[in-house]
């Protein structure tokens, strides 16, 4: 899943890093997923972030991403941009 967000209270890169850390390690942390900042690296008031899970079926990886999502989207100091999720099933 990758979902692009504004920061639009960051006034600095450091002021960004920290709300971008929040994010990345809390997912992590509460959710199991993989995260990472993948774009915009140099904005001080955008970004990407990626997440990533492997899970036993498509609806457990599915409610994982939702519950991702949603505590993104409850960020106070966020706006979300765009999202979009690509899945890769083997078989």
């Amino acid at each position: 899943m990758r979902i692009e967000l504004h920061l639009p209270a960051a006034g600095s890169l450091k002021a960004k890093r920290a709300v971008v850390r929040h994010l990345i390690e809390t997912a992590r942390q509460r959710y199991g997923v993989s995260a990472s900042e993948v774009s915009h690296h140099d904005l001080w008031q955008r970004t990407g972030l990626g997440f990533c899970v492997v899970a036993p079926t498509a609806a457990h990886a599915e409610e994982l991403l939702d519950r991702v999502e949603r505590f993104v989207l409850s960020h106070p100091q966020v706006e979300v941009i765009a999202r979009e999720r690509h899945w890769l099933e083997t078989g």
